[in-house]
Formats: C-alpha cells, structure tokens, sequence
C-alpha cells in the first residue's frame, strides 16, 4: 500500500475542514466545562489518554504484530475523538455537551502528546536502527496547523456569525463522516488485492481493541458513579477515535503505508461496533 495525493494532499486539507466544522460547534464554555464539571471530564480524559494506549500496547503484544503495524495501532489509540463520537453520543442519548468538550480538549491537548508517544512506540518496536523520521517539532507544528488552527477559527466564525456558522456546520458534520467513509473506500479499492491481507494482519487486534475500550469506558464511568449518559459519553470518546488523524499521521507526517493500516482496518470496524453498542444500550436500557 502506498501514500499517494489521496493521503498527503486530500487528507490533511480535508482533516483541516473538518476540525474547522468542529470549531463552529464549540464555544468557549465547552473548555471552562472542565472546571465546572471535572470529575467525569477528567475520567473521560484519563481513560482516553491513558488507559487506551495501555490497552493498545497490550493488545499489539498479545497478537504479536509485526513492528510496523503495532506502532500504527498505537497510533491510531492515541488519537482523539472526533465528530462521528459526537454522532454516536447523540444517537445513543449520551450527554452531548460532555462528548464535545471531551473531544475539544483532548483535540487541543494531542498536537503536543500524539508525536511524542508515538516516536516513544516507534522506538519500542522498531528501535533506532530502524527509526522511521519524525522530528518532534516540525510534527507538533503540522498538527496545531491542521487540527487547532482551524478549530479556533471556527470558534471565531460561531462567535462573529452565529448565524452562518449554524448553517455550515451541519454540511461540514455531514461530510467529515461521509469524507471518512470515502477515504477509506478509495484505499480499500486502490489496495483491494491486499485488503484481506490487512484485515489478517490487523482485524482481530483492531477489533478487540474496540470492544475492550468502549466497555472500559462505560465500565470506568458507572465504577465511578456517573450518570449514564456520562457513561455513553465516555465510551464513546474513548471507543471512537479520529481515523481521519491517524491516517494523516502514519501516511502523511511518517510516511509510512504499513502503519497506515490498523487505521484502516479501525475506522472500519468502529463503525459497526458503534452501531451495535448503540443498540445493545437501547435494549438493555434500564428505562
């Protein structure tokens, strides 16, 4: 599989849109949330920055993956959130105020923790001999760049045109998730005579590692005595990650096409997994 115009061109500009949609969603209370209400916002930031890399790290050493691949998967856990969490909060009558601010901090927190982990994991499992480039300052720039910048500008298109921005921001939500979906079938399609080869290499540690920390994330929140839709929240901004990010991160900034593949194979399944946790809440719904 090879990084061409689709992931070092499209991707990082329409990764720049997206977040810019997310910024026309966010107001300057969904930071301060996290004074107010701190408990289940640092949780959420705990379990998501913490607790799923350990899984993730677990998990690539349990099903033995190749090098590059495990570094890929980590790469993939310390991403954050994004829009389709919102989506899926939403769906599931989470609290949707929580999952956003959630998603804002953790989106303006990983520009400076995303490149230093993973140049952390690229030594673990590949080693120096083998180390791959990714100069830890030129990174953090490139993604406050693509990720922060345009948050802050959509911030302040929401606080000078409220109106304009209300009417966006639906269009521009709509195409970060189809834009995923998009992106993902271009690379299945361009890769399809190695498709089942990815999916043997990485499905099943991608998939377990869905599974493990969206039921870590309710899990941790009900442990904790929060409300259930917190709880919803929670698992979702933990269980939901920014493929879009990864992608950009693993084919653009690395340059490598193998690490490129647990985002793949975890965007994909996520969205099945999402679904059907959706579900399984509504079923089982003590209401």
């Amino acid at each position: 599989m090879q990084a061409d115009i689709l992931t070092t061109v499209i991707l990082p500009a329409s990764l720049f849109i997206i977040m810019f949609g997310m910024g026309l969603t966010l107001q300057i209370t969904d930071f301060t949330r996290v004074l107010k209400q701190p408990k289940p916002v640092l949780l959420g930031l705990v379990a998501q920055m913490v607790a799923l890399p350990i899984i993730a790290f677990t998990v690539a050493i349990i099903f033995t993956l190749p090098p590059e691949l495990a570094v890929g998967l980590m790469i993939i856990s310390f991403a954050p959130g994004g829009a389709t969490s919102n989506m899926f909060t939403n769906i599931a009558k989470g609290d949707v105020a929580l999952s956003i601010s959630l998603t804002a901090v953790a989106s303006l927190i990983t520009p400076f923790t995303l490149p230093l982990f993973t140049l952390v994991a690229m030594d673990y499992f590949i080693g120096s001999s083998q180390a791959f480039e990714l100069p830890l300052l030129k990174t953090v720039m490139q993604l406050l760049v693509i990720s922060v910048v345009p948050v802050i500008f959509g911030m302040l298109v929401l606080s000078t045109w409220q109106k304009a921005a209300n009417k966006i921001e639906p269009i521009i939500r709509i195409f970060s998730i189809v834009f995923l979906f998009l992106i993902i079938v271009a690379i299945i399609l361009k890769n399809k005579a190695h498709m089942a080869d990815f999916f043997l290499q990485t499905g099943l540690a991608t998939l377990t590692l869905n599974i493990l920390v969206l039921a870590l994330g309710f899990g941790l929140a009900q442990f904790f005595k929060l409300s259930r839709a917190q709880s919803i929240s929670i698992s979702y901004e933990v269980g939901i990650q920014n493929g879009a990010l990864a992608l950009l991160v693993a084919g653009t900034l690395i340059g490598n096409s193998a690490m490129m593949i647990p985002a793949i194979t975890y965007s994909i399944l996520m969205l099945f997994t999402g679904f059907l946790f959706g579900f399984l809440l509504k079923k089982y719904s003590p209401n």
